[in-house]
């Protein structure tokens, strides 16, 4: 009856999502769920498993989302992501339209700009530019997906995506983890990606199927409640898009770039330098929780590359910035829905580890042939799947397996980054099932369906992915990590 009101609540949870629900409702009442069905009491762990396990992710990672979405929206209000785009339009151009996306895509992210804000930005100039080259419509979706939610989300070295900070107090790594595996698995994500798109729009131009449609404006979407609710499990709040002042004149495309390259550069100083060389010994009183520099050192890296990054953009873009306090407002209101969100997630993940049925769950997990590497990729993309949530379904996996993998990885001599980068890319990919809320979202945007565009979109977000995954999961295991 276990193992059976686990998989209850994980449906429910999938069923009542997908038909636009709130995640602060549904993730209480399906650890409810399979709880009653355990025989364990319900109050109990509403209040102490649930919350505990919500309120812990919270307190763990609520700076990274708040300083993300600061930074990202005065990127957005200051004008500098779509200097990017437009640098990227004129470099490129028409010829190279899809390749200009993909890549003004992928600065922005791998920059620290949250996911939502670059969905919004860059899909305008995407439009412009494939109705310019005549490219269809229908294939937009997918070279968006491919440049902000993949390589730059879960394989390059030091991405501050939020994906890549959840491993880092369970396996005491830092964003660079395995930095060689990681750039391979970037290359192959970004080289079948730009191949399958490619092949697309050569096929299209062969039937003579040209630009059609249209992309609809985009404040408009971000109002729209239904796709809100579908998105707050990433790491903005739509509704605060149209919230500040954004600036109508647009800054150099060096002033633009700036900012994130000081998002890179001040990560590696505080990973590789500034951290490592601190006596931080004083962690380990019980006042500062008995914790170490190695559960904490990832977090903070990224909270002060972002805050750095946003004094960056300020002091670049006063001029522009009309009020710099609406713009930060928005940008910290944007944080709170989707982290509560995901932390609800982490909740049920933790009422679900807490019964006496997961046993069982966890028994098959580390049972799975292939080795460590295998199973916990396995548990990372069946949790993101069935949650739709990448942030989501990677917490669980480890909040409930997360110290077994590390006491495996010592047993076998596995290094910790490996284990690292395995869980990220492996919970970046089948994330981008239909019900994701970044799908339903960017193909809000586009002005596109899921019929037209899904399928190009599951070839550039999923197996592309799974490609970078299996090949990372075979050099880690003849080589170790690099």
């Amino acid at each position: 009856m276990g193992l059976l009101g686990i998989l209850l609540g994980l449906l429910l949870l999938l069923w009542l999502s997908f038909r636009g629900w709130s995640v602060l409702l549904l993730a209480p009442l399906a650890a409810m769920v399979a709880a009653l069905f355990a025989g364990e009491p319900l109050l109990a762990h509403w209040t102490q498993t649930f919350m505990g396990g919500a309120a812990g992710f919270f307190a763990q990672f609520f700076p990274i989302f708040m300083l993300g979405a600061i930074f990202g929206k005065l990127m957005d209000d200051s004008g500098s992501v779509s200097a990017i785009a437009d640098y990227m339009t004129i470099r490129l151009g028409p010829p190279r339209a899809i390749l200009a996306v993909v890549l003004a895509g992928a600065f922005v992210t791998y920059g620290g700009v949250s996911l939502m804000v670059a969905f919004f930005v860059i899909a305008p100039m995407a439009q412009a530019l494939f109705r310019t080259a005549n490219i269809p419509l229908r294939l937009m979706p997918a070279a968006i997906a491919l440049g902000t939610s993949t390589f730059t989300m879960s394989a390059m070295p030091g991405t501050p995506a939020v994906q890549n900070t959840i491993p880092m107090p369970f396996f005491g790594t830092t964003p660079f983890a395995a930095p060689g595996l990681g750039l391979v698995a970037s290359a192959i994500m970004l080289g079948f990606g730009l191949w399958w798109l490619t092949r697309a729009e050569a096929r299209a131009r062969a039937k003579g199927e040209g630009y059609s449609g249209f992309a609809p404006d985009v404040t408009r979407v971000a109002d729209d409640e239904i796709v809100r609710e579908r998105s707050v499990m990433r790491d903005f709040d739509i509704s605060e898009l149209n919230e500040g002042r954004r600036s109508v004149h647009r800054p150099t495309v060096i002033r633009a770039f700036a900012p994130l390259l000081v998002v890179v550069a001040v990560n590696m100083l505080m990973s590789f330098v500034i951290l490592p060389r601190g006596d931080f010994a004083f962690l380990a009183d019980d006042r500062w929780g008995g914790t170490s520099l190695s559960a904490v050192a990832g977090v903070w890296g990224v909270s002060v590359a972002l805050l750095v990054a946003s004094l960056v953009v300020i002091a670049l873009n006063w001029p522009r910035l009309d009020s710099v306090r609406a713009t930060m407002d928005a940008g910290a209101n944007a944080s709170v829905l989707p982290v509560i969100s995901v932390a609800g997630l982490v909740g049920f993940g933790s009422v679900v580890a807490a019964l006496p049925a997961f046993a069982l769950v966890r028994d098959w997990v580390l049972g799975i042939g292939g080795g460590p590497l295998v199973s916990l990729a396995v548990a990372t993309n069946v949790l993101a799947a069935l949650t739709g949530s990448a942030s989501g379904g990677l917490t669980i996996a480890l909040d409930a397996l997360g110290s077994t993998y590390m006491q495996i990885a010592a047993q076998l001599g596995i290094d910790p980054a490996l284990m690292h980068r395995v869980a990220v890319i492996g919970s970046g990919t089948l994330d981008s099932l239909p019900h994701n809320g970044a799908v339903v979202t960017l193909l809000a945007v586009c002005g596109c369906s899921h019929r037209d565009s899904y399928f190009d979109m599951l070839m550039s977000s999923i197996v592309g992915p799974i490609l970078a995954l299996i090949c990372v999961i075979v050099l880690g295991s003849l080589l170790g990590s690099f």
